[in-house]
C-alpha cells in the first residue's frame, strides 16, 4: 500500500516502469482517483494513458476562461476521441467582467495573487471538495519548473492527496513518439494567464 511513509520506495520501484504500469499499480490501491487537465500541450498523453487503463476515472477540467480558440477545439477533439467523462469547473466571475475590473495583472502586480485565486485556485479547490480524491493523476514532468524537478513520479500534496505523474521522466521526443503510436493530436497554442513565463509554476502544484 502506497503511503506518505513509503512512497519514495515506490518511486524507486517505478522509476523505469511504463506509464500504464504506474497507473495500474496506483489504481489497484485507489478508491477515488481523478485526473486533472487544462488541455495544454501533451495533456492528451496522460488522458489517453489513464483512460486506457480505466475509462471511468473522472476527468477534471478547470477552465480559466482565457484559453485560445485552438485549445477549446483541441479539448473537444480529445474528449470525443477518448470518450472521456469530463467535469468542467470555471471561475465564479466571467472573463469579460474581470477584464473590466482587473484585466490580467502582471506577476509583480499586487492583484496577481487574487487573479490566480479567482481563475485557477478557487475552481480547483471546488473540484477537489466535490470529488474528494485520494489519488490525483497529472502530467507533471521533470525539467518544467524548479518545483517539478524536486518531486518524482509519486508525491503528496499539502492536502494529503497522492499525486501521480506517470510521464514524469519522459522527454518531449518520447511523448511525441507516444502520440504518434496512438494516433493522437497535440496542440501548442495554449495560454495560461497566471504564469506569464513558461518555466513559472502554475499555482496548483507548488504545495
Amino acid at each position: 500500500m502506497i503511503t506518505p511513509d513509503n512512497y519514495k520506495e515506490y518511486n524507486k520501484k517505478l522509476a523505469t516502469a511504463t506509464p500504464e504500469k504506474i497507473i495500474t499499480t496506483v489504481l489497484e490501491q485507489s478508491a477515488r482517483p481523478v485526473v486533472t487537465t487544462n488541455f495544454r500541450p501533451y495533456e492528451v498523453a496522460i488522458l489517453h494513458a489513464v483512460a486506457t487503463v480505466n475509462k471511468q476515472v473522472p476527468v477534471i477540467w478547470c477552465d480559466t476562461g482565457y484559453n485560445t480558440r485552438e485549445t477549446y477545439k483541441h479539448a473537444i477533439y480529445v474528449v470525443q476521441k477518448l470518450g472521456l467523462d469530463v467535469t468542467t469547473y470555471v471561475p465564479k466571475l466571467t472573463t469579460a467582467y474581470r477584464d473590466v475590473v482587473m484585466g490580467i495583472p502582471g506577476v509583480d502586480d499586487p492583484r496577481h495573487k487574487e487573479f490566480t485565486r479567482q481563475v485557477k485556485l478557487e475552481p480547483f479547490q471546488r473540484a477537489m471538495r466535490h470529488f474528494k480524491p485520494d489519488v490525483w493523476f497529472t502530467n507533471l514532468r521533470a525539467g518544467q519548473t524548479a518545483f517539478r524537478d524536486s518531486i518524482d513520479i509519486l508525491s503528496y500534496s499539502s492536502d494529503g492527496i497522492l499525486k501521480v505523474s506517470p510521464f514524469y521522466h519522459a522527454t518531449d521526443a518520447q511523448l511525441d513518439q507516444y502520440l504518434e503510436i496512438h494516433d493522437l493530436q497535440n496542440e501548442f497554442k495554449y495560454f495560461d494567464p497566471t504564469k506569464v513565463e513558461s518555466n513559472r509554476e502554475c499555482g496548483l502544484h507548488g504545495s
